[in-house]
């Protein structure tokens, strides 16, 4: 069995991460700044960027990798993941060129909503 969604999901957040963190790279080189963000609120915006993604990321990828795996209905899995995906790229261009959270709130309840879902769906096909 492939998980087919799970590498098309995880191909395209190692490219977004990959994104982000050159953006913030970038950015230290500019401003040498080696640690920290060095008071520069561009450099800050760039960090939270990739960590919120670095911090949610990885747990998405293992639930939509166990649903897959646990044949999971193909239109759920693709749902939860392109849900996912949406939120992580909302977040980011909310947090790096927004000063409202309006963008950032919405791709939050995406990205919970995705989480809800697919941590129901793992509970409940599990008992």
């Amino acid at each position: 069995m492939t998980l087919q969604i799970t590498s098309i999901l995880t191909g395209l957040f190692c490219l977004f991460m990959v994104t982000l963190s050159l953006r913030v790279s970038l950015r230290r080189r500019e401003m040498n700044v080696s640690v920290g963000d060095g008071g520069d609120k561009v450099l800050q915006r760039r960090i939270r960027a990739h960590g919120n993604f670095i911090e949610n990321a990885p747990l998405m990828v293992l639930a939509v990798a166990v649903i897959e795996y646990n044949a999971g209905v193909r239109w759920l899995v693709a749902v939860i993941a392109l849900a996912f995906l949406v939120s992580r790229v909302v977040h980011a261009i909310g947090i790096l060129y927004m000063e409202r959270p309006t963008l950032r709130a919405i791709a939050m309840v995406m990205q919970h909503s995705a989480f809800v879902v697919a941590g129901v769906w793992l509970v409940w096909t599990a008992i």
